[in-house]
């Protein structure tokens, strides 16, 4: 009888071969005992546009590779989940595009050094009970970010951030706010950050140019065509960015 491929077969760590370098995470299960609803259950929280159809496209893509049971249906282990929140953190922190992702796996895949997945990010909330994709009051916001009011307030006026009509920030609001702030360390005042949110904005207009047609045949293509193309966009802008700086001399 042929052996079972190592991707497709679920093992337990303590079986494997110490010498062997498996597929990254390393120390989290990977029985397949999760239906692809209940992958989508447990990401929705951190990711809430996240679909069934996105979880089988970045399948498709080669950054996931679930078990098939006999009826050919997919089974899910907690290490796929991990891949998953990697790819979907990568993408909406990072814009990067899928084939920086994928190669960003096969590179934690090949390394036996590679470090285990960071801890699901979590913000104190009011009488201090940790929860996960909680919006934050302006206060709240200032603290974790290390900025003072007089900052996020700036930051409000020239457009970096915006609260809703609760005044209140959502999660991705904080690492906005953080990078302002190293930018700010580095040498920009804050007011001359509105020059980089408009930037991001026309590039924003383009992408939505770009995706306008596959957004009238399907939303969720249009999502991804949408989240690929910021990737290309954010590459190319560093590219072109670098080489101005390059050039002053």
């Amino acid at each position: 009888m042929s052996a079972v491929p190592a991707r497709r077969r679920p093992a337990k760590r303590e079986e494997a071969d110490d010498a062997e370098v498996g597929p990254w995470p390393r120390d989290v299960s990977r029985e397949p005992e999760m239906k692809i609803s209940e992958v989508v259950d447990r990401l929705k929280t951190e990711f809430p546009a996240l679909s069934l159809s996105k979880v089988r496209y970045l399948e498709g893509e080669g950054l996931i590779s679930p078990y098939r049971v006999g009826n050919g249906y997919r089974r899910y282990s907690k290490a796929d989940v991990e891949r998953l929140r990697y790819a979907l953190t990568a993408q909406r922190d990072e814009y990067l595009p899928l084939s920086v992702i994928r190669q960003r796996l096969a590179e934690l895949d090949a390394s036996p050094q590679a470090p285990e997945p960071a801890p699901i990010p979590r913000v104190v909330a009011a009488g201090g009970h940790a929860v996960i994709g909680t919006s934050l009051d302006a206060e709240s916001l200032a603290h974790h970010a290390g900025a003072s009011m007089a900052q996020l307030e700036e930051l409000v006026v020239i457009g970096v951030v915006a609260p809703d009509a609760h005044g209140r920030f959502d999660a991705r609001a904080l690492g906005t706010v953080s990078l302002a702030l190293r930018a700010h360390r580095l040498g920009i005042p804050l007011r001359n950050l509105r020059a980089v949110r408009t930037a991001a904005e026309r590039e924003a207009d383009v992408v939505d140019s770009a995706v306008r047609y596959k957004r009238v045949r399907s939303s969720t293509a249009a999502e991804d065509a949408a989240s690929e193309l910021a990737g290309v966009l954010a590459e190319l802008h560093g590219a072109l960015l670098h080489q101005a700086v390059s050039a002053l001399g």
